[in-house]
C-alpha cells in the first residue's frame, strides 16, 4: 500500500493544480495497464471525517478536524509489485513535488497468518 501523507493545504481542503491531477491520471493510467494498481483514492480533508477509539466494550467517537496533519494520509494507492525495488520504481515515477512525502507498506496476505491459524 502507497499511502500519501497529507499537507497542511490538503487538510485545508485545497484541490491539486489541474495539471497535477492531469499528470497524476496518466500516471495511473500507466500503473493500470501495467497491472500494477490494484485501487487508489484521494481522501477529503479530516474535517469531514471521525475516529473511533475502542476500550473494551466502549467505544468513544471524536469528530475531525484532527491537529497532527503530519500523521494523516491524504490519500492512498493499493499496488501489486514483484518486489521492494519494482514498487520504488513505479512510486518514484509520481508526479509529486514540493516536499510531498509517501509511505510503502506491505498488506498481510492469507498466506502471512497460516502459522497463526495451524
Amino acid at each position: 500500500m502507497v499511502i500519501v501523507k497529507a499537507t497542511p493545504e490538503s487538510e485545508a481542503g485545497v484541490m491539486p493544480s489541474p495539471e497535477l491531477l492531469s499528470e497524476m491520471g496518466k500516471f495511473n493510467e500507466q500503473l493500470i495497464k501495467a497491472g500494477v494498481m490494484l485501487a487508489g483514492d484521494g481522501l477529503q480533508a479530516s474535517s469531514k471525517g471521525f475516529r473511533i477509539r475502542y476500550d473494551g466494550d466502549k467505544r468513544s467517537i471524536t469528530d475531525g478536524p484532527f491537529t497532527e496533519s503530519k500523521e494523516l494520509i491524504a490519500g492512498y494507492w493499493l499496488i501489486q509489485a514483484k518486489s521492494k525495488e519494482e514498487a520504488i520504481e513505479w512510486m518514484s515515477r509520481a508526479p509529486f513535488d514540493g516536499g510531498t512525502e509517501i509511505e510503502l507498506r506491505r498488506v498481510f496476505e492469507f498466506e502471512d497468518f497460516a502459522p497463526a491459524t495451524n
